[in-house]
């Protein structure tokens, strides 16, 4: 079967293709009586959406969510919540190239062996455009996690780290790269230029922060939060790996260098330290929870790759259309996406074991 759900509590469907007349959601566990409307989801939305700059796909959509289902008078209702967006800047003879042969790193040929077809129009399902609905869908679970205030940030591209002496996360608003280093987003642009004019693509490494979240959401074997948080992450598309805390740096440490020490504090411990990212035994300590996750760079480039067509022969291919020279720039709101739809359904699930 194809799955296209994911959560446990708080469960969200989504449905569409890149190319088709909409994409959509399906949200469905949210509590009644959370004031939503459309303007409330609608920022996140256009963090997102593509031609924000010249740094991103050119496809030009304004990506206005609908409310369908599941409220009424300005408040969530209990029932489930359908989302939907329209496609209004589709150019599918821009893929009649991929019909006949497959891009090297996108999933056509994983779909042809999987289904015995595919929609090669901007990957169809597998396309990174599926990830505006689960934008869509956090913005609902952001209701549910006020006390959660959840910041992402890039930081890293094209192998150029950020200064985290000097970050600031008021500056992340204040240019296209969702940047928190002013200089090092002053060296991305001539970074993202360069492989665009070159007909190539970047990857980045894309952070987030999770501030507010209390001790206990989790469970500790088959619910792991951290565990879920890397199914969330690594199912957003060109995503290649994922940490939590130290992540592959805390093989390197000592125990007592990644021991999290902790003193009496007035309201509970106080860490030394945060090298577990916010989570031990699965569940949540009252640390921010902070991870990391790596995009690859982008499979669709102008430049020539060797591949096979449909028939098994040799060839070559040039992807031509509109596409991101870097795809961790546009999905940094998906991971803070991704962490909000976890963290939500977490609490949720906390509630209903421990009341």
């Amino acid at each position: 079967m194809s799955v296209n759900t994911f959560g446990r509590t708080f469960r969200f469907s989504t449905w569409g293709e890149s190319h088709g007349p909409a994409i959509g959601a399906m949200v469905d566990g949210c509590p009644p009586g959370l004031a939503l409307s459309e303007a409330d989801l609608q920022p996140f939305l256009d963090a997102r959406k593509p031609g924000t700059s010249k740094y991103t796909t050119q496809r030009k959509e304004p990506d206005q969510v609908k409310i369908l289902s599941g409220v009424f008078e300005g408040k969530t209702t209990g029932t489930s919540i359908g989302l939907m967006i329209e496609n209004v800047d589709q150019r599918s003879k821009d893929y009649s190239e991929v019909a006949k042969s497959y891009r090297p790193g996108h999933a056509d040929y994983a779909y042809d062996a999987k289904y015995g077809f595919r929609d090669y129009r901007g990957g169809g399902r597998s396309s990174a455009r599926e990830t505006a609905m689960r934008v869509a869908a956090a913005g609902v679970a952001r209701l549910v996690i006020p006390e959660v205030k959840i910041t992402a940030y890039v930081s890293e591209l094209g192998g150029d780290e950020i200064d985290r002496e000097t970050m600031n996360f008021d500056e992340i608003s204040k240019n296209p790269f969702f940047c928190p280093d002013a200089w090092a987003a002053k060296r991305w642009e001539k970074l993202v230029d360069d492989a665009r004019k070159a007909g190539s693509s970047l990857g980045a490494v894309v952070e987030c922060v999770a501030e507010g979240v209390p001790a206990g959401w989790g469970a500790p074997v088959y619910a792991k939060l951290d565990a879920d948080l890397a199914a969330g992450m690594m199912g957003i598309n060109a995503v290649k790996a994922f940490e939590i805390g130290d992540g592959f740096g805390a093989a390197r440490l000592s125990g007592e260098q990644n021991a999290d020490a902790m003193r009496p504090g007035e309201d509970g411990p106080e860490f030394k330290a945060n090298h577990a990212g916010g989570i031990a035994g699965g569940i949540s300590t009252g640390q921010p929870v902070v991870c990391r996750v790596a995009f690859k760079p982008t499979s669709s480039i102008l430049t020539p790759v060797e591949t096979i067509d449909s028939d098994g022969n040799a060839t070559e291919i040039r992807t031509k259309g509109r596409h991101d020279p870097c795809v961790g720039i546009r999905g940094t709101p998906v991971v803070e996406a991704m962490m909000a739809l976890v963290l939500a359904d977490h609490k949720l699930l906390h509630r209903a074991q421990c009341g």
